[in-house]
């Protein structure tokens, strides 16, 4: 058989506003630092950057997180477009350039080919010129 008791709210009289909690640990659990307790050296620099914080102002903070936004979305822009740029100029250059590179060097070596057909032809005109006069 099951026995139900019942079990009464301890109810808390003394609280100042609803917005308080109690706790478990006591004044004497929490360690509070003195300036004796405290090394700088010991300190990092992300630490002191962050302690900061509380200086500025969040309207300020704001501003200033959303013009790091401004100026991160800018650069990753501009970093996109002069990828495209790059992308766009090296395919030209191979579509384009290359093929008239190669038609440029083959116009070169025939037109090498027929210069030395030519001296060729010369020479034999002179080597038989000369031995038709002995």
């Amino acid at each position: 058989m099951v026995l139900v008791e019942e079990v009464q709210e301890d109810v808390v009289i003394g609280r100042e506003s609803d917005f308080e909690t109690e706790s478990e640990a006591s004044d004497d659990d929490i360690s509070v630092l003195s300036d004796d307790d405290f090394d700088p050296s010991k300190e990092t620099f992300g630490e002191r950057i962050a302690a900061l914080k509380d200086i500025v102002s969040p309207t300020t903070r704001t501003s200033i997180a959303n013009s790091v936004q401004t100026v991160k979305a800018w650069a990753s822009w501009a970093f996109n477009a002069t990828g495209t740029v790059a992308w766009v100029t090296t395919t030209s250059a191979l579509l384009v350039g290359l093929p008239l590179v190669l038609a440029i060097e083959d116009e070169a070596r025939i037109t090498q080919q027929e210069r030395e057909m030519q001296m060729q032809t010369q020479g034999q005109q002179q080597v038989s010129g000369s031995a038709s006069t002995r």
